[in-house]
């Protein structure tokens, strides 16, 4: 059976070229980038050279880089660092009710210690309003945390208006742009922020690669302790093979992202269009301009996402329902619910992210498929007879 990957959010696959620049540190270059001899130095140049492939993707400074193995790695290493760093300051921060698991949970951690955090909201379209952040700013507060782009609704956040309104009182901002980076072009000078998450797997490279982006001279406290690597930021040994094909994939994305979005942006578009002219009672969710190209997500009314996955997937669809660190907690997303969406209705999650070589005859084959397992899981649904009974009253 012929597979089509729609869940592009979750994972991408392997760029050949990224395999080809990692195998030779899975084989004959495995030396320890901190030894001195000629072996740890071959690896350690080529973690320099991917942290300069990194820096150029978001328009950084190679010194500003701090690998780390996982987008939550980095969000809980600049949420927590940068708070704990600064609680000399105050203890209050801000974050929007949408953020990763990674964010929400390093908040509550962070609540038990002393902190108090505010949620801003969103809108039905799941986009912060930067007025809702000044008017939480408090002069206690030591850290903003708003994410770039949301993978659950694709839906891209005014990050640079919050950063400016933080910049006037002296406030770090963090944004978590795992979604975003590799996608969009993310310009770290444009944005101003202070810190900024990214993650390899995202853009044709390795799961277990990621980075934060720090600052120069923002403060931050190490999350991982016991060692000097990372500029004793982050220690532990460091997986040579995987930095460096982020550091490759990070490179290619910097030379074809844009043509990548040029191409699937249009499917998205198509996709967005057609499937709710052929499907009744599906809502599009996010917003239906400001999202990321290659993102088109809905909640199908009085079904549930799981049983929309495995059928799709037994059709030869990949797909997700909300975010992949959640999808299987069986429970309505907190990013739909904060949108002003009923708990049954954010049941229906569904989402499908291209990839780079996604087809106008493969969202063919979906809109073709999808319907009959819509019908088919609907004539199964409690919710949809009684909505059909209540028409008829």
């Amino acid at each position: 059976m012929k597979r089509i990957y729609l869940d592009h959010i979750a994972c991408t696959p392997l760029r050949a070229e990224v395999v080809e620049a990692m195998l030779p540190y899975l084989q004959t270059h495995f030396g320890n980038a901190q030894s001195l001899h000629q072996e740890g130095q071959l690896a350690a140049q080529a973690m320099e050279e991917a942290r300069v492939k990194v820096a150029a993707l978001i328009n950084a400074q190679p010194a500003e880089i701090y690998f780390t193995s996982s987008g939550s790695e980095a969000n809980n290493f600049a949420l927590k660092g940068m708070a704990l760093a600064r609680k000399d300051k105050g203890r209050h921060l801000i974050i929007s009710a949408i953020e990763h698991q990674s964010i929400l949970h390093s908040a509550k951690f962070l609540e038990k210690l002393g902190f108090e955090v505010t949620q801003v909201p969103v809108d039905r379209f799941g986009q912060v309003d930067p007025e809702d952040v000044r008017r939480a700013l408090r002069p206690e507060t030591v850290v903003v945390s708003i994410m770039l782009a949301n993978s659950e609704v694709g839906t891209i956040q005014p990050v640079k208006e919050i950063v400016s309104l933080c910049q006037e009182r002296g406030i770090p901002v963090h944004t978590d742009a795992v979604a975003a980076v590799g996608n969009i072009v993310v310009d770290v000078k444009d944005l101003g922020v202070d810190a900024l998450s990214l993650a390899g797997h995202q853009f044709y490279g390795p799961k277990g690669a990621a980075a934060l982006y720090l600052k120069k001279g923002t403060r931050i406290l190490p999350l991982i302790d016991g060692g000097i690597q990372e500029g004793g930021r982050r220690a532990g040994t460091e997986d040579v093979a995987a930095i460096v094909g982020l550091g490759r994939a990070a490179e290619i994305a910097r030379q074809e992202m844009k043509s990548w979005a040029e191409n699937l942006q249009p499917l998205r578009d198509y996709l967005i269009q057609e499937l709710p002219s052929r499907i009744p009672h599906v809502i599009l969710t996010g917003h239906p301009e400001r999202r990321l190209p290659h993102h088109a997500s809905f909640c199908v009314e009085f079904i549930e996402g799981e049983a929309m996955l495995l059928n799709l997937d037994l059709k030869g669809f990949a797909a997700s329902s909300g975010s992949a660190c959640t999808s299987r907690a069986l429970k309505a997303s907190h990013v739909l619910l904060a949108m002003g969406l009923d708990h049954a209705t954010a049941q229906g999650s569904i989402v499908f992210s291209l990839i780079n070589g996604t087809t106008r005859e493969d969202i063919d084959e979906l809109l073709e498929v999808f319907p009959p397992i819509v019908d088919r899981l609907r004539k199964m649904s409690p919710l949809y007879t009684q909505f059909l009974e209540g028409k008829k009253q």
